[in-house]
């Protein structure tokens, strides 16, 4: 009981940074863009959102400028794509190292430092249900806030005018020049938004899943999200439940320590990323290429 009672309690907040991030480049992949650039822009957003939090005290602060830092640097990413017609690959790599080394550099006097969390919400009426009250249904207000936010922007991209031209530019991009659409300005937003949410997530990640700086702590979360995206096939449920798997997944080597399991922690670290790898591969067999 101990250990599905730790599962409710820490799927979701394992998931968040992971949805957040995916959320954010399945606008842009809608758009016919692919950005590699999500684990520096997670990690750039981690960084500048601990520093802000531990001068401040205020998780508000930190996360609006998480979220800033990784748009600053998708703009940086969609001016080398989108204007100077940059091979995209080769931009996403380079900004993904440049934001893991401003990392780095802004949170190096920060090592080993904490924050304070935020408070666990429970839902009204809910939170006294044994056992899922006190964990499932007891999160911050981050987890709460995500899911409308995920209903709304799938609602958004499917059932509404803007989202039905996301997709169109990124169906056709010059069908839809041809019909007024400025493809560039949309793609720059798209870049964006998906910044923004890269940001976030690295924020959420430092501040609250686990508050404290260490170098490297987004550890591959961005290109999990990537990979997200293409297993939950462009449609932001199935990324959802990807994310929430990957969540689970996560808590791999902390369940195995709490069952007293006799396995390599290195092992248990790389089950996230393992598992990645194999439903790629399923995903390519099935699909074909990526870009399918």
């Amino acid at each position: 009981m101990s250990i599905i009672a730790f599962l409710l309690a820490g799927t979701l907040a394992a998931a968040l940074p992971l949805l957040l991030a995916a959320l954010g480049e399945m606008v842009v992949e809608k758009t016919g863009l692919l950005n590699l650039g999500i684990e520096g822009m997670m990690a750039i957003g981690a960084a500048v959102a601990f520093i802000l939090v531990f001068q401040t005290g205020s998780h508000s602060l930190g996360f609006a400028g998480g979220a800033v830092a990784g748009l600053v640097l998708s703009m940086v990413f969609a001016f080398l794509v989108i204007t100077l017609k940059v091979n995209e690959v080769a931009a996403g790599l380079a900004l993904s190292v440049l934001g893991l080394g401003l990392s780095a550099l802004f949170g190096k006097s920060f090592e080993s430092l904490t924050v304070s969390g935020l408070p666990r919400l429970g839902l009204p009426g809910l939170s006294q249900i044994p056992l899922v009250g006190p964990t499932l249904l007891t999160q911050d207000i981050l987890v709460w806030l995500a899911i409308p936010f995920t209903v709304a922007l799938g609602y958004v991209l499917t059932r509404t005018k803007p989202g039905l031209v996301i997709q169109a530019v990124g169906e056709n991009a010059s069908v839809a020049r041809s019909i007024g659409y400025n493809v560039a300005a949309i793609r720059f937003a798209a870049v964006g938004f998906g910044g923004a949410m890269a940001g976030l997530g690295g924020a959420y990640a430092s501040t609250v899943y686990t508050p404290l700086w260490a170098d490297g702590m987004i550890a591959g979360r961005g290109w999990i999200a990537l990979a997200l995206v293409v297993f939950g096939t462009w449609k932001t449920g199935r990324i959802a439940f990807g994310a929430l798997l990957f969540g689970v997944l996560s808590l791999g080597e902390l369940m195995a320590q709490a069952t007293g399991v006799n396995l390599p922690s290195q092992l248990l670290t790389s089950l996230p990323y393992v598992v990645t790898i194999l439903m790629l591969v399923v995903i390519s067999r099935r699909k074909g290429p990526l870009a399918a």
